[in-house]
């Protein structure tokens, strides 16, 4: 594809993402793309069949995006301690520190916003996103087993549940940040639950 077309269909993605996130999938309307990206319906058709191709893929490219991003982070995390438990705490400290330069609270999970039109969405798009969220459950669960085998904690959990437990103190928190208009809040969760794992496995400190 040429560059210029690449680029265009960049923008198209980018400015259909901040429109989603915004006015949710179901509120963002193609004619809204065109207009924010300022370009016709023949170039927004050449990259996309439809609404539903451009969702597909604008979960595709988040999801990517998403999983990169938490592989960086932990290798970070992994790369500053040897300790499972140490390389947990810095992971969510790594987290608090990329939050904390938030100033605006209209941040979210694109994947989140999706969820409100999950039944009318494509088993692709549904499958894009349960494997996005299995992949953190995955890969921070395998890191808190670690954990617990080095360090019992003082309450009986499944490294699952923890895992589930970061996915959830984002989400949670996003919503929070989106309601209150506090941009804060996510940077705050994310010490509770940082509390949380440190009160939990005390007896390792």
């Amino acid at each position: 594809m040429p560059k210029s077309g690449e680029n265009t269909k960049i923008r198209i993605l980018d400015v259909a993402h901040a429109l989603i996130m915004g006015h949710g999938l179901a509120g963002t309307s193609i004619d809204m793309v065109l207009e924010k990206a300022e370009i016709t319906k023949g170039a927004f058709f050449y990259h996309f069949k439809s609404k539903s191709d451009l969702a597909r893929a604008l979960v595709e490219r988040y999801a990517n995006q998403d999983a990169a991003h938490l592989e960086e982070n932990l290798k970070r995390a992994e790369k500053l301690s040897r300790d499972p438990l140490q390389q947990v705490l810095i992971l969510i400290g790594l987290f608090q520190e990329e939050v904390e330069q938030l100033t605006e609270p209209g941040g979210g999970c694109l994947i989140a916003s999706y969820t409100y039109q999950f039944e009318e969405l494509d088993a692709d798009i549904r499958e894009i996103s349960a494997q996005a969220v299995l992949l953190w459950r995955q890969r921070l669960g395998a890191k808190f087993e670690e954990v617990i085998a080095k360090y019992p904690p003082r309450l009986v959990v499944r490294a699952q549940d923890l895992a589930d437990g970061v996915i959830s103190t984002f989400e949670g928190a996003f919503v929070m940040m989106r309601v209150l208009r506090e941009p804060t809040q996510l940077s705050m969760q994310l010490a509770h639950y940082r509390n949380y794992i440190e009160l939990l496995f005390s007896s390792a400190q």
